[in-house]
């Protein structure tokens, strides 16, 4: 099974939330995961501001980023092409979406997972009814 993880669902691999033991379940039956570009540096752009706001510790930050790096090695990661942009575009005349929420779902569509990974209840109904299938890790 090819799984597509958003930002939101990716991030529960790491800190334990409600919808981690669902994402960590989803992964060990993956064949394949897949994750946008923007994935990695939206993570350390909240890890950033967590560290920052005193939320988070320098070293938990540290522990936290190698460990995705290392893991970005067994993820094909899915690059903005024309393809996507054309997509995006589309999709976000469509629907309530962020710029970066409709990256994820062009990014998905464009990769075509038997899966689209989320917490994020914009991001769901445009990925249901752009035609991918949703799992709802929130």
């Amino acid at each position: 099974m090819k799984v597509f993880l958003d930002t939101s669902a990716f991030a529960k691999r790491y800190v334990a939330e409600q919808g981690s033991d669902q994402v960590l379940a989803v992964c060990q039956q993956a064949d394949s995961l897949v994750v946008s570009v923007i994935c990695l540096p939206e993570l350390i752009s909240t890890l950033s501001r967590l560290v920052r706001e005193k939320k988070l510790a320098s070293a938990a930050y540290r522990k936290l980023k190698g460990d995705m790096i290392a893991d970005l090695a067994d993820v094909d990661i899915c690059q903005i092409t024309r393809e996507v942009l054309v997509s995006v575009v589309s999709l976000l005349e469509l629907h309530p979406l962020r710029a970066m929420d409709g990256l994820h779902v062009a990014c998905a569509l464009a990769c075509a997972p038997d899966a689209f990974v989320s917490a994020d209840h914009r991001q769901l109904p445009a990925a249901r009814k752009a035609g991918l299938s949703v799992i709802d890790v929130s």
